[in-house]
């Protein structure tokens, strides 16, 4: 990542209203779309990586699921969700962390990623994001990443990005994650332009399954 990376995103949370940065959406209809679709419990346990102000946690919670965990490098971000959710927060376990060292400490049937990974322009910080994501997802859970397509922006909040196809970001995860769905989607930013996104669903091999 871009060194210092914690600072820049610091510095943009406590900058801005949350609901004017580039990646807020009104509602996580496609992420909610493709949760509901996994038909995991609502007590399975979730994880939302880099959802620091994003409103899927309030959403996931309405639909009934209790054990969340939104994890992000700002504390800022963190606050500013507890905040808004106010005591339903407590429900919510908050973790501020660099997605690239974090170490998971127990098994979650589903990992959701909407605005991190095509931040990791480092082979070694992806290499660091794809090992927390294995040691994390239980056999048989399931990921779901959005990132830029090819269409997409070369840079966001002024940061290179990495641009990827459903077929290079599927080679990414390996083998042991099938794909299940992909979808693209034109996001569209609070200051009206347009961003070209591509949201892809894996299931992850149960143990003992062919490769």
């Amino acid at each position: 990542m871009t060194s210092k990376p914690n600072d820049h995103w610091e510095r943009i949370y406590t900058t801005k209203d949350q609901a004017k940065v580039s990646w807020y959406q009104d509602a996580p209809t496609i992420s909610l779309e493709m949760i509901e679709r996994t038909h995991v419990s609502r007590d399975a346990a979730l994880i939302d990586i880099g959802g620091g102000t994003s409103n899927l946690v309030d959403a996931l919670l309405d639909r009934g699921f209790t054990d969340l965990t939104v994890l992000d490098l700002s504390k800022t971000a963190l606050e500013m969700s507890r905040q808004r959710l106010g005591d339903v927060a407590e429900q919510v376990q908050w973790v501020a962390a660099d997605i690239t060292e974090w170490q998971p400490e127990r098994h979650y049937s589903l990992w959701h990623d909407r605005a991190t990974f095509h931040f990791l322009t480092a082979p070694q910080d992806r290499a660091s994001y794809l090992t927390a994501l294995r040691t994390a997802i239980a056999p048989g859970g399931w990921a779901i990443l959005a990132t830029f397509d090819l269409n997409g922006p070369e840079k966001c909040s002024g940061l290179p990005v990495v641009r990827y196809s459903p077929e290079t970001l599927a080679e990414c995860l390996g083998r042991e994650f099938i794909p299940v769905k992909q979808c693209h989607h034109l996001h569209t930013t609070p200051g009206g332009a347009s961003q070209s996104f591509q949201f892809s669903m894996f299931r992850r091999r149960a143990e003992g399954s062919a490769k």
